[in-house]
């Protein structure tokens, strides 16, 4: 029973501070900002403000007790024994109050119910397909968090490229690229030490691409061509679209609703397994032609490159490159598509970099290892092939009519396309 039935009223209850098993004898007062609490032998007082607490029962009008915790001071809790004192406090914090838990509960489901109308109106207006209205849906903060753990998952333990020309000579280029596609955001570009080549759109106007795509590009423009095809998928939301479609849509829900550490983890290592459909490269296409247009660089530099790429993937079908390039497993070319690329009229362009920005763009990822050749050239690309002795020119050849020629070294096992990056 209180002391005092005024506002000023003193309640007793039993306060544990959570590192010992022992509670203590404490007087509380109902403040105008929070709870406070008077304990034995101590000249200061707690104080635990209202809307950091929390109950473990909801406080009802008929509420006989009260068992407390805030986040002010974690581990504690205060056990009142008192009705009045739970009545007022349900006042003071409307939050602990039955029906406040209930809407609680309840909010979450409000939000899919009133998410899954707009789902229905998205796809109603704008004929869209159910994972694409879902994709155009989610929140930015969801799609970033998508995007950071897509980089982190996809470059796992391989190091980020950070060379500072290297990266700013990429962030001009993608400034001019960015521009030109009409988007309100800047993409960002990731390059990873990476001897595979391909490059991906992931959420949030990001984009990872590998040092080997750059060490096979001739030039800035065919850089520039790859990087505004994917701007183009990042443009048409296809990385949302592709991950809605593969996880379902319960956890599409859960992303939207601002998403579990868990379900974003996952994420990244799932958009690497996505495979574009050739209508999504059609117009990831048509943005790359009309992006790089309005930044007035050639489109020869994207046709060139996937011309060359096609030429080196040996497996040919129905016009369709498969998986003998890493780059094609995620992104299927065709003869026609490359065609279009290439049949574009021809405009007034400039170089989409300088050559001196060009250097350290291919720099970006620093001095390349010995043995390595990831331009495709058949040499080192760090030892210099050794010059012919001039004094063994006319030295007569050995008769190798009978000798066996020398065993092929095995080439090292391939990674499973789609899956590297």
């Amino acid at each position: 029973m209180a002391s005092d039935p005024g506002e000023n009223a003193v309640f007793y209850g039993r306060y544990s501070d959570g590192k010992t098993a022992a509670s203590s004898d404490a007087e509380l007062k109902l403040s105008l900002t929070g709870v406070e609490i008077k304990l034995p032998n101590q000249t200061m007082q707690l104080v635990w403000p209202y809307d950091t607490l929390s109950a473990a029962e909801p406080l009802g009008e008929y509420a006989i007790d009260a068992l407390l915790s805030s986040t002010a001071t974690p581990g504690a809790s205060l056990f009142a024994t008192e009705g009045t004192f739970a009545r007022r406090l349900a006042i003071k914090a409307p939050q602990l109050t039955a029906k406040a838990q209930r809407w609680k509960h309840a909010r979450p489901w409000i939000a899919a119910t009133a998410l899954l109308s707009a789902i229905g109106v998205a796809i109603s207006l704008f004929d869209l397909s159910p994972s694409h209205a879902i994709a155009t849906l989610m929140p930015d903060t969801a799609r970033a968090k998508l995007g950071d753990h897509a980089i982190a998952s996809m470059a796992g333990d391989r190091r980020v490229c950070d060379d500072a020309r290297g990266v700013a000579a990429l962030g001009r280029l993608m400034d001019k690229l960015s521009k030109a596609s009409g988007s309100k955001a800047t993409f960002k570009v990731t390059v990873v030490d990476w001897s595979m080549l391909n490059a991906f759109a992931v959420p949030g106007e990001r984009i990872i691409t590998t040092r080997k795509l750059i060490a096979k590009a001739d030039s800035a423009d065919e850089v520039a061509g790859v990087l505004a095809h994917e701007i183009g998928h990042g443009l048409e939301l296809h990385a949302e679209t592709g991950l809605v479609r593969a996880i379902g849509l319960s956890a599409a829900i859960e992303l939207m609703l601002g998403g579990s550490g868990g379900t974003l983890a996952n994420m990244g290592a799932l958009l690497a397994t996505l495979s574009y459909s050739r209508e999504a490269e059609r117009e990831a296409d048509a943005h790359a032609i009309r992006i790089l247009k309005e930044a007035a660089i050639s489109p020869a530099g994207l046709g060139a490159f996937f011309t060359r790429m096609m030429k080196e993937d040996p497996v040919i079908e129905d016009g369709t490159a498969r998986k003998a390039v890493d780059m094609f497993s995620t992104h299927p070319q065709t003869a026609e598509r490359i065609a279009k690329i290439n049949g574009q009229a021809a405009y007034p362009s400039k170089p989409s970099l300088t050559d001196d920005d060009w250097q350290a763009l291919k720099g970006i990822c620093g001095a390349a290892m010995p043995g390595t050749d990831e331009d495709g050239d058949g040499q080192d690309d760090v030892t210099p092939p050794v010059p012919k002795d001039p004094a063994k020119k006319d030295a007569p050849r050995a008769n190798n009519k009978d000798k066996k020629p020398a065993a092929k070294p095995e080439k090292p096992a391939k990674p499973k396309a789609g899956r590297d990056i």
